[in-house]
Parts: C-alpha cells; sequence; structure tokens
C-alpha cells in the first residue's frame, strides 16, 4: 500500500511510516514524499495551519493514486487565554474516495527571542531556530522540539502524533459514519 506525504521533509516522511505500520501492521506501506505547491505562506499563523496541512494531503493524493495523501503543517497559534502563540502541527489524510480527516498533535511555546524573531522581523520559525540553536536545518533534523526538549522529544516524534490523531475518524469509523 502507498502513501504519498505532500513535503521534501524525511522527518515527515518517518512519521507517517512508523504510524501506518503500527495503525496497519498487516499492510506493507511504502511513504513517498512528493513536492507540493500551496498557497500558505511560508510561516503559517492560525487557519493557515490546517489549511496548510489540507492542501498539501489533496495535493499528494493526486499523484499517482495513493492510498492516502498526507499532508503535515505546523505553524503558529495564538492562545488568548495564556497570551502566548503555541507551535501546533496540523496532520490531514486524504484518501481516494475524497474523505478528509484532521488532527493536530501537542503544542508547545518558543522561547521569545523566537516568537520576536517571527512576528517583528519575518523571519521563519526554522531560520530563528537556526539562529538560536546553531543547527543548519533543524526543521530536517531534531528539530526545534528535540533542542528545546533537550532530546526528550524530537521532530518525527512529535508529527506522529498529529499524524495519528488525524487518523482516528479511519480507526474508529463505527463512531463517526454519518
Amino acid at each position: 500500500m502507498r502513501a504519498h506525504i505532500g513535503t521534501g521533509n524525511p522527518a515527515k516522511r518517518d512519521a507517517v511510516q512508523r504510524v501506518l505500520d503500527r495503525v496497519d501492521p498487516d499492510q506493507n506501506w511504502t511513504v513517498e514524499l512528493v513536492q507540493v505547491e500551496t498557497d500558505v505562506p511560508e510561516q503559517p499563523f492560525e487557519s493557515d495551519v490546517a489549511r496548510g496541512a489540507l492542501e498539501r494531503a489533496r495535493a499528494a493524493a493526486r499523484f499517482e493514486a495513493p492510498v492516502f495523501g498526507v499532508g503535515v503543517e505546523a505553524g503558529l497559534i495564538w492562545n488568548a487565554v495564556c497570551g502566548v502563540y503555541f507551535d501546533v502541527q496540523y496532520a490531514a489524510v486524504v484518501d481516494q474516495d475524497g474523505l478528509e480527516t484532521l488532527g493536530h498533535g501537542p503544542g508547545f511555546v518558543y522561547p521569545p527571542s523566537v516568537i520576536e524573531a517571527v512576528t517583528q522581523d519575518d523571519q521563519t520559525v526554522g531560520d530563528a531556530m537556526a539562529a538560536l540553536s546553531g543547527v543548519p536545518d533543524i526543521g530536517k533534523r531534531m528539530g526545534a522540539i528535540g533542542y528545546l526538549s533537550q532530546g526528550h522529544m524530537d521532530r518525527t516524534t512529535l508529527t506522529e502524533q498529529a499524524v495519528l490523531m488525524a487518523l482516528i475518524p479511519r480507526l474508529r469509523a463505527d463512531h463517526y459514519s454519518p
């Protein structure tokens, strides 16, 4: 069985592979990276985060008819109660029947210097975190979460949680059917 993920990031591919292998171990899953275009800004905020995941999944589903198209998008979501931006990853899964399911993983807060660089200096989180950590291409490695959590969680594990959440309506379709 084949799934396409709309990204060039191997950490996201690895996350999708791990989740599909875990939830459907009887299948021989192949997860392929496919480059897709979206209308989402390079640094998404608010509803653009979920929209980016959906656009990536829809576009990935059109490549050579995979079982699933998957999109993952991370971005900043403002929480007015806490007065901070949370980094949240959304995942979307689209199948050949057009069913779309969406979920997101846990959120975390960046250091104030990163938020300032993103909101005031028009940097991306990836660029700001690379500068802070000294790790080039940090998003394709441990991710900001790996650096900030001192290795207690890495980018792949964080992404796995979002992908699993997007699969819940498929895993328990008996509870989600119309």
